[in-house]
């Protein structure tokens, strides 16, 4: 997507995650969401097409095995809610988790040669799902790739229901 120049800077001010579709992680899984949120806000691109807004905050949810993000201004004054179906990300999600997994067992016993291999795995399929994020919202939301990369960690952190 083209960006002009009055939404170049465009950011997220804020973004939260709805409680109930949070499923409960482990303590690394719980500080990878921590710092996901911190680095997404600290550093990002967020433009709603057809506004030119710099700030708007972003609250992600799950309805009906469907990823829901509601973009609003930083008054609260609700922009746009795009619902997206999580089908597509289903199979990289389920992968990244596994890695994941492998990942935290490793560092704690595996070598660093080890470590590092799983470690590549984890962030190409993190890349991967990005990628396909960033596909998903072209047209409905403008973000660059380190936003989506973030945001995938974000969506991965919910509790998928159904």
């Amino acid at each position: 997507m083209s960006l002009t120049r009055s939404n170049a800077s465009s950011r997220l001010a804020s973004v939260t995650l709805d409680q109930a579709s949070i499923g409960r992680g482990t303590p690394e899984q719980e500080h990878e969401r921590t710092i996901a949120i911190y680095d997404l806000v600290e550093a990002n691109f967020f433009a709603v097409p057809g506004h030119s807004l710099e700030l708007y905050t972003l609250h992600i949810s799950l309805a009906s095995n469907r990823l829901v993000l509601d973009v609003r201004d930083v008054s609260g004054f609700g922009i746009v809610t795009h619902v997206l179906s999580l089908t597509p990300f289903r199979q990289i999600v389920k992968d990244y988790f596994l890695i994941c997994e492998s990942y935290y067992q490793a560092i704690r016993s595996a070598s660093l040669s080890q470590i590092e291999a799983i470690d590549m795995g984890r962030r190409g399929l993190h890349n991967e799902a990005a990628e396909l994020l960033m596909a998903r919202l072209e047209g409905k939301l403008a973000v660059d790739f380190d936003t989506a990369r973030r945001l995938f960690t974000l969506v991965s952190a919910l509790r998928w229901k159904g």
